[in-house]
């Protein structure tokens, strides 16, 4: 009878071991692929990606997933989010002034109401800014004059002329008796959670909560996505003025990226009652992050000013309302007669938003997009212009900015309705994201928003059907490779 020796013993025993691993590993792509393919609040073009990625790359699909395939935060910032929503008023209390909302905007502003319950409100008026240092001046003005509490949430907020500027007017603030709370996201203002403005804005007695907070990043990795983010812009002053819009809190030379720079951005100041919808939003935000309870400020009724024009807030986020922002769009884009003009610093639609957009067109509707020519993002500029041909073959008119990152996000149509805020059109501020946007009907102030998305496309360079046509293979195999990946940015 033939011996078997012990290296035979050791061929066994790691064969054994790696069949096992073989198995669990096998198992584990199973089990990720079930929850990639049953998660809610997710297309279907992201659970087919999702699964073509963890087939391709059992392991590294896995990981990548456990960090970045679910759209939802922790789970205790998830429960506290929806006691909030159900036990926070919806409406102010007194009898606010019912729009007489135009008949071709009734079912997009349906929509936006039904992100957060807000009703859409009369009586307010806006004024644009020229750019970005007058918004910030704006700002320090509102702030300056403030007799109650000054309330702001930036996503960056940057330790610039700017950003000092702006933590300095609330220092002032605050040693004359007004109440000043800010919100910074952790990871977009992290600088300045570093620098010494931060500490010395809270001894001077400014209220502060941070955002999403990035310490023990490893550690909250096992609970939540990393790159979940507040990317709102709120600023609530005195009850009754707000502003919206895509400005961070920062030099439009945007330092931590200055070879994008400038940074071009709109902010309107609106003043009325739709000022509390913005405030119910900042006040969720800063009792969801920590903040005590400042639900008190709600119950003052807004002023009901004469005139004006009707608008909502739609704050959304995930598991919030993950298709508002695309929804919003697509209904304003169907009630389109003439003219659809959408500035977006990243376009990465969703299918449903992309097809609208060309059908708009199709139908004889102009349709401008315009999109900087040098994105901050080299992933997301690739994946942008995969949309470039079936957009240009169904006549949408591409215009790309040249001097500078055009940050500011609008959608108008015909003159006479908006969508303005802090969403971008891609997938990340329809379901990663937290994003605060304003609707609002009204020929004046959209037309001067519309004067302005012109003096953009006055900058940007027109991009031809032949230009798209004619790019290298090479090129071509790139921007449509990212572009498959869209699903998953």
């Amino acid at each position: 009878m033939r011996e078997v020796g012990p290296g035979m013993f050791e061929i066994t025993w790691a064969a054994s071991w790696g069949s096992t691993w073989a198995v669990l590993l096998v198992l584990l792509d199973i089990a990720t692929i079930a929850r990639a393919v049953t998660r809610e609040h997710r297309s279907a073009a992201s659970r087919l990606a999702w699964v073509v990625v963890i087939m391709s790359l059992p392991l590294v699909g896995v990981i990548a997933y456990f960090f970045l395939g679910d759209t939802s935060a922790d789970r205790r910032s998830e429960k506290k989010l929806k006691d909030l929503r159900r036990e926070l008023p919806k409406r102010p209390k007194g009898n606010l002034p019912q729009p007489e909302l135009p008949l071709l905007y009734r079912q997009s502003f349906a929509r936006a109401a039904s992100v957060n319950g807000f009703q859409p409100v009369a009586g307010n008026h806006a004024k644009i800014t020229t750019d970005s240092n007058e918004s910030i001046d704006w700002l320090i003005s509102d702030i300056d004059a403030a007799r109650d509490h000054v309330h702001l949430l930036f996503y960056i907020w940057l330790t610039d002329h700017n950003g000092t500027r702006v933590a300095e007017a609330l220092m002032r603030a605050v040693a004359r008796g007004v109440t000043c709370r800010v919100i910074v996201d952790g990871l977009g203002s992290r600088g300045l959670l570093a620098d010494p403005l931060w500490k010395s804005m809270q001894e001077a007695g400014v209220e502060t909560v941070v955002a999403f907070a990035f310490r023990f990043a490893p550690l909250a990795a096992f609970f939540r996505r990393l790159d979940i983010r507040n990317h709102r812009k709120i600023i609530v002053i005195d009850h009754d003025t707000t502003f919206v819009g895509s400005q961070n809190c920062a030099d439009a030379a945007f330092l931590v990226k200055r070879k994008f720079a400038p940074w071009v951005d709109i902010m309107l100041r609106v003043t009325g009652p739709v000022a509390w919808q913005s405030q119910r939003l900042f006040v969720s935000d800063w009792m969801v992050n920590g903040g005590m309870d400042i639900s008190s400020v709600l119950h003052r009724a807004p002023p009901l000013p004469e005139g004006g024009f009707p608008a909502v807030v739609a704050g959304t986020g995930p598991n919030i309302s993950v298709q508002g922002v695309p929804d919003m769009a697509q209904m304003l884009l169907a009630s389109a007669q003439d003219e659809v003009v959408i500035t977006t610093p990243y376009y990465v639609p969703s299918e449903a938003l992309q097809q609208q957009i060309c059908a708009t067109a199709v139908r004889g509707v102009r349709v401008r997009l315009n999109v900087p020519a040098n994105n901050d993002s080299h992933i997301v500029g690739f994946a942008s212009r995969s949309f470039y041909r079936a957009l240009l073959k169904a006549g949408v008119e591409i215009h790309e900015f040249q001097p500078g990152l055009l940050h500011a996000k609008i959608l108008t149509v015909d003159g006479q309705a908006a969508l303005v805020g802090s969403a971008n059109l891609d997938r990340r501020s329809f379901d990663l994201n937290y994003e605060n946007s304003m609707m609002l009907a009204d020929p004046d102030t959209v037309g001067a928003i519309v004067a302005k998305q012109k003096m953009f496309l006055n900058a940007s360079l027109s991009v031809s059907r032949k230009k798209v046509e004619n790019w290298s293979v090479p090129r071509r195999v790139l921007i449509n490779g990212v572009g498959m990946m869209a699903p998953l940015l």
